[in-house]
């Protein structure tokens, strides 16, 4: 079995000051079979992690759309964020990717979905992220697999992580799979989630990614 984790952050994240390289190392190290990285709104960090690690690295991207942020998995080409949910799902399709809804219910985030618009969408996406372990409130991620259960979506994982000591928090345990949208679709009837969240505090290693780079640029 694979245990992969679906939802790893690098640098080229506003949030994020992780490397791919360390990025991963994190993930060797923690006994992680692949690897999706998921940058905001960018697939700039994933490119250059896969280019160092081409059998290890699914390239991703989470995309702020006008109601939540998506999950894409297998992106050739980015898609920006802005775009209603039905169009950004569009762009992604002609690409061939995988789309999952991220966070669903963790109403704390700028990235979570009315229910309304949830179950407008439920017919174009593959899954729902039934474990995101920055979902420091465990009723978010009971609601997102209880949707998923309801629509007959199946579920994904991933620590959200923004630091390298996040990575591997949450993961998804797949039998191998012929890396494409297709093979994951088919992998994941046999998958198990396992995860455990990250403590409230590493929001501030995000708050801090963020200070220093608007630093940054204004020096």
């Amino acid at each position: 079995m694979w245990r992969m984790d679906f939802h790893v952050h690098t640098s080229a994240s506003p949030d994020s000051l992780t490397p791919p390289e360390a990025a991963l190392r994190a993930a060797r190290s923690r006994g992680l079979a692949r690897l999706v990285i998921t940058d905001h709104n960018t697939i700039a960090g994933a490119l250059a992690a896969r280019r160092m690690a081409p059998d290890f690295v699914i390239v991703g991207e989470e995309i702020m759309t006008t109601e939540g942020e998506l999950l894409a998995y297998f992106v050739r080409e980015g898609v920006p964020p802005g775009l209603t949910p039905e169009e950004t799902i569009a762009r992604l399709r002609t690409q061939g990717a995988f789309v999952a809804a991220a966070h669903p219910f963790d109403h704390r985030r700028k990235g979570h979905w009315r229910l309304d618009a949830l179950e407008r969408i439920a017919p174009l996406l593959d899954a729902i992220e039934g474990f995101n372990a920055r979902c420091f409130s465990a009723v978010a991620n009971r609601r997102a697999q209880a949707f998923a259960r309801q629509h007959g979506l199946p579920v994904v994982a991933g620590s959200d992580a923004h630091t390298a000591a996040e990575i591997g928090r949450a993961w998804v345990f797949l039998p191998p799979f012929a890396l494409s949208a297709e093979g994951l679709r088919q992998a994941l009837s046999e998958a198990r989630i396992e995860g455990r969240a990250s403590l409230p505090t590493v929001t501030l290693a995000s708050r801090y990614a963020k200070w220093r780079k608007r630093l940054a640029a204004r020096f």
